[in-house]
């Protein structure tokens, strides 16, 4: 599947691939193969279909416990404040993630992981922000360097230590932000933990004006900002992060004109998260046409996360972003391949060209359509990371 081209998809019928080591060298039609690779050992994968490897470009993959408890109180009529008051929320996922050591926050989270590798994942974004204490964010980003030795995947993580205010910081943002928040975040860069740098601008969490004093922080460091931004409201905070050059901004249901114009303008990638859209009973839907219309690219990303969008399956996404947010699966299966790498800032991932990486997926499909079309199937017939199985 190559961009490029005019067919749908970038498709390349009866294509052919040539992989040294971990890199494609050559991607096109089988009949216009060069003389030189005619000695390689061929392998026939029987017509299936070729994408490029997934990516989840915006997970919450490492945390403690879980709250089933609370989406149950929810189902059965409580409120958000009734469940905040019997201690659920992220500060339940906070308390239970302090209470886990290294092996067990990495333990939990292995079979969070190997879930959307058996889909074809081969590129996972994982975000710190259920610590908000300096030991405890460490400690997550410490872990999702532990699982990129683990399993075959490459993982890019996201400091998010501006996620919420811990209890004995109530009404005390900025300071929580000068004692802890960026003080960690300078501490994990020390250390090689950070790819990226996150936020959440929201009126539950932070402002715009304590968000730019943390990207401010992160460009000091010369790591690049993304942002949750107008989940539940529009404070702004995408066209904060297109001044700051991020690489996106994520949820954005109540993204405005001006926000889209301004990620137009920044080259930021509008990252859908329909798996908390869904969870949460949503009825905002992000302005697709217009951010169509400026030719703002969309990724799609499970937002894997305890609370709001327990989702493992980016084949589910794909199919959610289709049915909830009106995507086409052209644009979906872009949103999970060339998309969500430029949101991770990867220059060598989510197309099949030559000098990309060999991450691929090979599928047992007639069509692509076909990859968001089935609910809770999955078609998968091999992946190849950096070439091997």
């Amino acid at each position: 599947m190559d961009p490029a081209r005019d067919a749908p998809y970038g498709l390349i019928a009866a294509g052919a691939l040539v992989l040294e080591g971990e890199r494609i060298a050559w991607a096109g039609p089988e009949a216009a193969l060069p003389d030189r690779f005619a000695p390689l050992v061929a392998e026939d994968l029987g017509g299936r279909l070729v994408t490029p490897g997934l990516i989840d470009p915006h997970t919450h993959l490492i945390f403690g416990g879980d709250r089933a408890a609370e989406f149950e109180l929810r189902l059965n009529g409580a409120s958000y404040e009734e469940v905040a008051r019997r201690g659920g929320g992220i500060l339940s996922t906070v308390r239970a993630t302090r209470a886990a050591d290294l092996d067990q926050l990495v333990a939990s989270a292995l079979p969070r992981l190997d879930a959307l590798i058996a889909e074809g994942l081969t590129t996972v974004e994982i975000k710190s922000g259920y610590g908000l204490d300096r030991d405890t964010e460490l400690r997550l980003l410490r872990a999702a360097r532990r699982i990129a030795e683990l399993r075959p995947v490459r993982v890019l993580t996201s400091f998010l230590g501006a996620h919420a205010l811990p209890p004995d910081y109530a009404g005390r943002a900025d300071a929580y932000l000068d004692e802890v928040c960026i003080p960690t975040l300078r501490a994990a860069q020390a250390e090689g933990l950070v790819d990226a740098v996150d936020g959440f601008c929201e009126t539950i969490a932070f402002s715009p004006a304590q968000i730019a004093r943390v990207f401010d922080a992160a460009c000091a460091l010369g790591l690049p900002v993304k942002l949750h931004a107008e989940q539940l409201s529009n404070l702004g905070g995408a066209a904060l992060a297109a001044r700051y050059g991020a690489l996106s901004a994520d949820h954005i249901e109540y993204l405005d004109p001006a926000g889209v114009t301004a990620m137009a303008a920044a080259g930021t990638v509008a990252t859908l998260l329909p798996g908390a859209f869904y969870t949460l009973r949503e009825t905002r839907v992000p302005p697709i046409a217009a951010l169509r219309a400026q030719g703002v690219p969309m990724a799609l990303a499970t937002d894997c996360n305890p609370g709001t969008s327990p989702l493992t399956s980016l084949l589910l996404t794909l199919n959610m972003g289709c049915t909830l947010f009106r995507l086409t699966p052209e644009e979906a299966l872009a949103g999970i391949t060339r998309h969500a790498a430029r949101a991770l800032g990867l220059q060598d991932s989510g197309v099949i060209a030559p000098g990309m990486r060999a991450d691929l997926a090979i599928w047992d499909v007639a069509t692509p359509a076909e990859l968001a079309y089935r609910i809770g199937f999955n078609p998968l017939h091999k992946r190849l990371f950096g070439g091997r199985t």
